[in-house]
This record gives structure tokens, sequence and C-alpha cells, in this order.
């Protein structure tokens, strides 16, 4: 496993990192939980992710009963969660001081942690003054609930926002964001956090490496059952990514990249992950999996990036056509 730092801090999470999205409490239960994170974990997987929102907190609960199963050194761990929709009270959704204080505290008591290192604003809360939120971050931080904060799926603007606040006020900034990225989703990792990479020195923790499962090759046919997709309350993921128009076309280009994999020895999961893994300004790529024999097909990835020479991504980006383009320059 190769380790990298989370941006401009002192922090090492690994390359490819563990997930509890959709699958934890929706698709396994805690056994299958435990052989899925164990393999990740004899992988050299170091960082696992969750959020209060995950299966309506069950997600937590399943993963902190794994903890204590697993009996790992919690110095060894890298955990983190995300906050902004704890239930269906007023105020138990956003990031009102409110919620996220006692949005943490209920989240570890579903971990069984005392702390968390990472805590993230799920996402930006129009409703909230900048401010009250930085505050609240930085109040979880000083009791020592957590040991740094970033936003997930913020604009640059807003995480720019946050860092300027909290530089004014002298409080904690967040030091890492983390966005969706993959071959069909580039545009805010690739070019509208450029700028930030460099400024404030951001990490990225990046998510869905496979596009919710297309860039595997198994809805080339169609959508098989026992798949995410086809769960209750995912039909939003189903008829966004594989039932839209532009599904349609990134399907015919995921049948397109099939022989770039092949031609490299590698099945389409790991060629995806490898192209994640690839950019320097990626921290950790979370990884899901809901069988541990796909964890330890994924983790494999990490030996893959080499195989992408300056010949195969120009081959990938042909059939992606995708590329963002750089910001105009009028000087």
């Amino acid at each position: 496993m190769e380790y990298r730092y989370l941006g401009v801090s002192g922090l090492k999470v690994s390359a490819l990192s563990y997930g509890a999205w959709v699958t934890f409490g929706s698709q396994i239960g805690e056994d299958l939980a435990y052989e899925c994170m164990r393999a990740a974990y004899d992988a050299g997987v170091n960082f696992f992710d969750n959020a209060e929102a995950y299966a309506g907190g069950k997600a937590e609960v399943i993963m902190g009963k794994v903890f204590a199963r697993a009996g790992w050194k919690r110095s060894d761990l890298v955990v983190s969660t995300k906050i902004f929709w704890g239930g269906r009270g007023p105020n138990d959704r956003g990031l009102s001081r409110k919620h996220v204080v006692e949005g943490t505290a209920a989240a570890l008591e579903r971990l069984g942690l005392d702390y968390v290192d990472l805590i993230y604003c799920h996402r930006p809360d129009p409703d909230t003054p900048i401010e009250e939120t930085v505050r609240a971050m930085s109040h979880v931080i000083d009791r020592g609930q957590a040991f740094y904060w970033g936003t997930s799926e913020w604009s640059a603007d807003q995480i720019m926002e946050a860092y300027q606040v909290a530089r004014r006020q002298r409080l904690i900034p967040p030091t890492m964001e983390q966005p969706q990225y993959n071959m069909f989703h580039r545009e805010r990792v690739e070019k509208e956090y450029a700028r930030l990479y460099g400024e404030i020195g951001l990490g990225t923790t990046t998510w869905s490496p496979l596009a919710s499962g297309l860039l595997t090759g198994k809805y080339n046919r169609g959508i098989p059952g026992g798949t995410r997709v086809s769960l209750p309350d995912y039909e939003w993921l189903r008829e966004q990514r594989f039932e839209s128009e532009e599904a349609r076309r990134n399907l015919d280009k995921v049948r397109a990249l099939q022989p770039i994999a092949a031609e490299l020895g590698l099945s389409l999961p790991r060629l995806a992950l490898a192209w994640c893994l690839r950019n320097p300004n990626v921290s950790s790529v979370i990884t899901g999996a809901s069988k541990p024999e796909q964890v330890v097909e994924n983790m494999q990835a990490v030996d893959d990036v080499d195989k992408l020479t300056p010949a195969v991504l120009e081959r990938i980006e042909g059939v992606l056509g995708n590329r963002p383009e750089p910001a105009p320059r009028f000087r």
C-alpha cells in the first residue's frame, strides 16, 4: 500500500481506502462488513470512511462493531464521518452549531469511538452562516472529538470562504475536501479546485471511483439484481447514472475501455482505480465493495498506476473525450 499526506497536513492516509456508503446496513451486515474491512486492512488500508446519513446511522454502528471485533490499534486507523443529514427533526439537518456538536457526539456513540480523525461537512448549508459552521467545527476539534475537518461537494469558492473566515477569526480552517471523482466526473477535481491545491494545500479523499459500478462493466448488458442501483430508495441513482442519455453514452465508453484494460492485463475496475490514483492531487481514493474478493481485487490497483504511461493515458482520453479545458488566459 502507498500512503499519502492529506494535503499539507502531516497525516498520512492509504492511497486506497474503504467506505461504508450504500453497502453497510443496506447490502451487507456485520459479518460480511468484517470480512471486507479485514481484507482492506490486511492490504494496508488505514482509512475507513463513514457518515451519519449512511443507512440512517446503521453504517456507523456496523463499522464500530467491526472495530471492536477486530481489535485493531486505534492509532493505526484513520476514521472519518460526515455531518449534515442526522434525522428528521428541524435541527437534525444542516451545519448549525447545534447539529454539528450534537451530530458529532451521536456519531461517536454509534461508532463506539472517543474521536474520529476526520470530520466533514457533508454538503454546504446556505441557511447557516459560514462563520457559525467554522466555529462549530473548530469547537469539535478543540474538544478532541476530531483532529481535522473538511468539506464534501463544496465549491472552490465555498471552501475558500470557510478558509478565509477561519484565518480571520483565528479558528481552524478546513484542510480537505471529499468530491466525487472518476473518469466521467472530473471537472471539479481537475479544474475547479486547481488553485486550492497550491493556495491552501487542499487534500482530497475522492468517492465513487467506479461511477457507482458503471466502470466495472457489469452493467453493459443491463442492470442485474443484487446491485446498489436495484435497491429501494436508490431509484435516483439508477435514473441518473444508468437510464439517462448521458449514461448510455458512458456505457459505450466503458465498452471501448475494455480492450485497453485487457491489453494491460487489468480488469476494468483496476484500470479505473489506477486512473484516479495517478492524479497527484488525490490523497486517497475511497472504494466500496460488498464482497471481500472485490476488496482484494481493488487493492491491487495501487500496483497498476505505472502501467498508465503517457501513451496509454492518451488512448483513454481519446475514448473519454472529456478532458477539462484550462481556464482561458487573456494576458
